[in-house]
């Protein structure tokens, strides 16, 4: 690193976790400003999280003082008081610890040339978090103006788990290609080779289910034996159940934190803080800590529920034992029978060094529209000279100049359809062909609203009259009544009321608390790790590594249907209490299946067979109906994807529902306004009524097409769709059963469970179970069978 630094070349560094890549990033910058002490901004920083940037701030700081080097360093996030905020601009440090959401807000000041100006590197850390998403394009784009302002920066990259290292130097490059050779790649050393497990209960392994609870004494156990914990979950709502069944286990009264993205700041700070100093022996805790954070007290990582890949299973290992010389352990506690295979196969990925994700995908219009926007907002700009730079950029390497004019005329006048209303009207045309904004109401609103990630509306949790816990979506407060009680920030609360966007609670309570849950948080399964788990399921030679109560499953599904292949798509049908069911074993994630589901009801309908649901799981599908289905080339034919899948994303609320997260993005709509934030309804209420309009006057608009990429690629999943359909062409085994089969009964389950709730679920559940595979298996053989 420190010879592609003498030689002014930016650099790509794949190395093992732990293996001292931040410090390695670092170190170049470091050596200069000790060399050649200067004010001003030296070297920007970027992280994916806040709490990666203020744990690296904490982890820099201890050598610059005791060397005692004439080295300033700070961070800035949306956390830092706007006092700070405003000195920085001003009297920078010269290390900057920031997240892409800050840069592009630095970016769109009238100062920033004269701030950055300066800059001599850029360190990315966890590039491939960033480098597939939204987040990372804007960050491309805001790379791309930096080398504007100091076209002598040069750019490093950090990342442990790299499974497209072409696409990773390419983000790097200058001008976005790979292979140019302007980025050095740097590759550290093989680490110590992981020491991981899958932990099972002592009794009954649960067919189905997704949260892991029925573990939760043997968790206890691991914890009570390792120095410092981390017990990984995979969404927010199963952190708070997991840490509250931890709690009532605690009886020696170990400190135990949580931690995710919807607690209150200070106590994210504070748990962060105890992990630092060896003060917690474990903390529960969602993707908020997945990247980089270096706890030297961690010595064992718990994985709870399905990876759902073996990149992101490789980066929650690493948080263990977080030196390159000393291997990581960590147990993997599947939740239900499917997620044996899923976790087997990320073991068996991880220990073969096989990586996957997705590869970097063009840049989002969205994205661009607002980047236009924020550089209008640093001043007039040249859209010739904009467009070179945007080009520059790696996710949008390949942009045409008429889609690029597009996105200009749309931030000019928010297109053909709305150009009558003026508050579409972002920036005007100059005389001598540049753009400017058309006032500063239009500034502020950027920097109200900028950034990609769009969640739902929230309001702030208060205990009684003391401080704010967090945030949880609004549409589940509004399912609450006063007296009724959740569980949040590990607590059990008693809603009170709402007053003014802020929930009012007292502690305790009786009754079945909620849980909340929030959009978008279950994580999808990779095709790598899908592939994988075919693999096993298809290999009878292998299924004796199985659990014995997970390898008699498979048995009995040979003995009783068969197994799915690899290369094949199995479809079951098969009578249930005066309905048809037909399960098919996709394994192509639960997005996909969604959007399976719904074109599977549309082309039944059509049959005459009288669909009447479909239930989806991360494997398979399970579509119940009046009539059964024997015509499957048919029914699964891929011209689905044609006139049945345009009337159905026409008339489904999931095309409009991304409009609106596309229209919030590229600034069509505006969340926030000084003094007040729309709630949720009223978001959802401006951006269907201007869908609606949009479509019928003006179906060719940009954010229209920016809305159809981004479904095709998200929420529906249809190119993964797609590829399964010409997969399986010709390739269906379909077998007529007399009653559900033993493969099948997990996600019959799942359709047991989306009609019960409450605190009764778990024992209905295992009565549901128990006549299932009673009907699966029959009963003398269940009897001698330890499932």
């Amino acid at each position: 690193m420190l010879a592609a630094a003498r030689e002014r070349r930016s650099a790509l560094l794949i190395a093992p976790t732990g293996g001292g890549k931040t410090l390695a990033g670092f170190l170049p910058s470091l050596v200069e400003l000790s060399e050649a002490p200067r004010d001003g901004l030296h070297t920007l920083y970027i992280s994916p999280l806040k709490a990666l940037a203020v744990d690296i701030h904490r982890n820099l700081t201890a050598p610059i003082e005791e060397m005692g080097l004439p080295v300033t360093v700070e961070t800035r996030t949306g956390d830092t008081p706007s006092s700070k905020r405003t000195r920085q601009r001003q009297r920078p440090p010269n290390m900057l610890l920031t997240t892409p959401e800050s840069l592009a807000l630095l970016l769109s000041y009238p100062d920033a040339e004269v701030m950055f100006a300066g800059l001599r590197c850029v360190v990315v850390d966890e590039l491939h978090a960033l480098a597939d998403n939204k987040r990372g394009e804007l960050l491309a784009l805001g790379l791309a103006r930096l080398s504007r302002f100091a076209p002598h920066a040069r750019r490093v990259g950090l990342s442990a788990t790299v499974a497209h290292p072409a696409a990773l130097e390419a983000y790097l490059s200058r001008d976005g290609r790979p292979g140019t050779g302007d980025v050095t790649v740097v590759r550290g050393g093989a680490a110590a080779r992981a020491e991981v497990k899958i932990l099972l209960p002592d009794g009954a392994l649960p067919w189905s289910g997704h949260m892991g609870l029925y573990a939760i004494d043997r968790l206890y156990a691991a914890i009570q034996g390792a120095k410092t914990t981390i017990v990984f979950v995979n969404t927010r709502a199963q952190a708070e159940l997991i840490f509250q069944a931890l709690w009532h286990a605690n009886e020696d009264h170990l400190p135990i934190a949580l931690h995710h993205g919807s607690l209150a700041v200070e106590q994210r700070r504070k748990v962060e803080a105890l992990m630092a100093q060896g003060g917690l022996r474990a903390v529960v805790a969602t993707s908020s800590l997945d990247l980089g954070i270096d706890w030297a007290a961690v010595d064992l990582v718990i994985q709870v529920g399905a990876p759902k890949g073996s990149s992101r299973l490789l980066q929650r290992i690493g948080r263990a034992n977080h030196r390159l010389d000393e291997p990581s352990r960590a147990l993997l506690v599947p939740a239900n029978r499917f997620e044996v295979l899923e976790c087997k196969a990320a073991l068996d990925a991880v220990n073969a060094g096989e990586l996957d994700g997705d590869p970097p995908r063009p840049g989002g219009l969205d994205v661009l529209a607002q980047h236009v926007l924020g550089t209008a907002c640093a001043g007039p700009f040249d859209p010739g000279a904009l467009f070179a730079e945007v080009t520059g950029a790696a996710p949008y390497a390949d942009l045409d100049r008429a889609t690029f004019d597009q996105v200009v005329e749309f931030v000019r006048t928010g297109g053909y359809a709305l150009d009558a209303y003026e508050r579409f009207q972002k920036i005007i045309r100059r005389p001598d062909g540049h753009y400017e904004l058309v006032d500063k109401r239009a500034a502020q609103s950027y920097r109200m609203n900028a950034g990609t990630i769009v969640e739902a509306t929230t309001v702030k949790v208060r205990l009684g009259r003391g401080r704010v816990l967090g945030e949880v979506e609004e549409y589940f407060i509004q399912m609450l009544r006063p007296g009724d009680t959740f569980l949040f920030s590990g607590r059990l609360l008693t809603f009170q009321d709402l007053r003014e966007n802020t929930a009012h609670c007292t502690p305790g309570g009786d009754g079945d608390p909620a849980v909340p849950a929030y959009a978008g948080g279950k994580l999808p399964l990779t095709t790598h790790l899908a592939d994988r788990v075919r693999a096993l399921l298809e290999d009878p030679d292998v299924w004796p590594t199985l659990p014995s109560p997970v390898e008699e499953w498979l048995e009995l599904q040979r003995w009783r249907s068969i197994l799915p292949r690899a290369d094949r798509l199995l479809v079951e049908t098969f009578p249930r209490a005066d309905r048809e069911y037909l399960v098919a074993y996709t394994f192509e994630g639960r997005n996909a299946h969604q959007t399976l589901g719904m074109l599977l009801t549309r082309r039944m309908e059509r049959m005459g067979l009288g669909p009447l649901g479909f239930v989806a799981t991360d494997y398979v599908i399970a579509v119940w109906s009046v009539k059964p289905c024997a015509d499957m080339d048919t029914l699964f034919d891929q011209d689905m994807l044609g006139d049945d899948l345009e009337e159905w994303m026409a008339e489904s609320s999931l095309l409009k529902r991304t409009f609106r997260t596309v229209a919030v993005i590229a600034g069509l709509i505006e969340r926030k306004l000084p003094g007040h934030e729309k709630s949720g309804r009223q978001v959802t209420f401006n951006s269907d009524l201007i869908y609606d309009v949009l479509r019928r006057h003006q179906p060719d608009h940009i954010l229209l097409e920016a809305t159809r990429q981004d479904a095709a690629r998200g929420l529906t999943d249809i190119k993964r769709l797609g590829e399964l359909l010409v997969r399986v062409r010709g390739k269906i085994d379909h077998r007529r059963l007399d009653r559900v089969s033993p493969l099948a009964v997990p996600v019959l389950l799942e359709i047991g469970r989306e009609q019960v709730a409450g605190g009764a679920v778990e024992a209905l559940m295992q009565d549901f179970a128990d006549d299932l595979v009673h009907e699966a298996i029959g009963g003398d053989m269940q009897a001698s069978l330890p499932l």
